[in-house]
Order: structure tokens, then sequence, then C-alpha cells
């Protein structure tokens, strides 16, 4: 994945010491959410090999990806926004169909923001404990959701509690996604405390890193608190951020 010494914005403006440029074709801020299409997308089945979950990216490059789990919420998503906006950072958020059902317009600033859209299932289940046709409507219906929102199909899903299972890696390959785990949880779901998720990022953190934060789920002010801490720590440190290719 290369990064380029010099990031440019999408509209040929520098993106800032924290970015990698958006690929072609990807909204800026101001642009409007991409029409959506009336027909049903095609997806292409992937491999075994394709759908295995990926816990980092290449350890050779400086760049770390920013996940953000069990949105969108109004309450903390337009800060986290905000914040990767104000560092020229693009994100993967892992969005759960109910949330983006209730929100809408949110799911559509974070895609019209350049970050991608990925699955989280629609209820945020054990899928260990669900049949494949139960898996498949809680993928299913998610990537559907978010697809006529967007105009995007999504190509990353998250299994909740990074728990898959055999069914819920079969349905995410019959659906075109991959599967996306990460190398650095700061537990900052179980509110451990602002101090704790920064030691714990920035202890964890090294080039080609995939960090798991939160947005949703409920009171993530510590999360957003950390991450206005630490962001400017991995920029000075001469990180870059990226979000995984599709």
């Amino acid at each position: 994945m290369a990064v380029p010494a010099t990031p440019v914005g999408p509209e040929g403006v520098p993106a800032g010491p924290g970015a990698v440029p958006a690929p072609a074709g990807t909204p800026s801020a101001a642009a409007p959410s991409a029409a959506v299409p009336s027909a049903v997308p095609v997806r292409r089945a992937l491999t075994e090999a394709e759908s295995k979950p990926v816990y980092d990216l290449d350890p050779e490059r400086k760049v770390v990806a920013l996940t953000i789990d069990d949105g969108p919420d109004p309450r903390h998503t337009p800060t986290v926004l905000a914040l990767f906006e104000q560092y020229g950072i693009r994100a993967t958020f892992f969005l759960i169909g109910e949330n983006a059902a209730e929100h809408p317009a949110l799911v559509r600033e974070i895609a019209d923001r350049g970050h991608h859209i990925a699955n989280h299932t629609w209820t945020h289940p054990d899928l260990r404990h669900l049949s494949e046709a139960k898996v498949r409507d809680e993928l299913e219906r998610t990537s559907d959701l978010l697809h006529r929102a967007t105009g995007r199909q999504p190509t990353w899903f998250r299994a909740p509690g990074g728990d898959w299972s055999t069914a819920s890696l079969k349905v995410a390959a019959d659906l075109g996604m991959r599967n996306m785990a990460w190398s650095v949880d700061p537990r900052d779901w179980a509110r451990p405390g602002t101090p704790a998720i920064i030691d714990r990022i920035l202890k964890g953190v090294r080039p080609g890193s995939i960090v798991l934060n939160h947005d949703g789920g409920g009171d993530r002010s510590q999360t957003v608190a950390a991450l206005k801490t630490y962001l400017p720590v991995l920029v000075d440190s001469g990180y870059y951020f990226t979000a995984p290719p599709n």
C-alpha cells in the first residue's frame, strides 16, 4: 500500500500530515452523496483465502488504520468526524444496521467525508450462536441499507467482539465482504478512563496497526477525549492514516 510523501486532498489541496489521499471517485465533504442505484448490486463471492480476517496492514510502512465501531451515534460520531477532518484522516466506520436505519443522515455524512462504510451486523449479536440463515439476514440487511443510503456496497465486515464463526465467514464471502479484525484494542468500550485508552494505544501502535475504537454503544466521551490526545501524538511521530483498500 503506497503512501505518498506529500498527501493531497480531493480538491488538490494538501490534506494534512496524517492523511493519505482518497482514491479516485471518493466524494469530498462538500460533494453530495452518489446517486443510489435502484438495481440490486452485483456481488463477487470471495475465496476462502480472501475471507480470512485481516489483523494488520503492511508493517514496512508507517501507516495506521483507525476503525470506529457501533455507530452511527448522534452524540459522538459528529465529534469524531470533525477530529478526523482536522487531521486529514480517513477511517473505516463499522456501522450497526439498526443504528444506521435510525440515523441515515449521519451515514451519508460519513461517506461524503471520504471514510469507508463497513458492515457490523444489524443488531450486534454473538454470531457464534446464530444459524447461517440468521447470520445472512444480519449481514445482508445491513449491506443493503448502507448501499441504499450511500450508493456504495460495503466491502468489509467485522464480527461483533471479533467472534467470527464458520457461518459468518461464509456469508460475508458470499456477499463480497472481507473480514477486518484489529491489532490494537484499548478496550475503550469498557470505559477504563481516558488515560488508560491513550496509554494502551500509544504503547500498542506499530507500523501497519489496525486500531479499534468505538463511537456508539454507550457513553463514548472517554474515547473522544482520547482521540483528541493521541491523534496529534501519532501524527507528530510520523504516522499516516489510511483505510484498507476495497
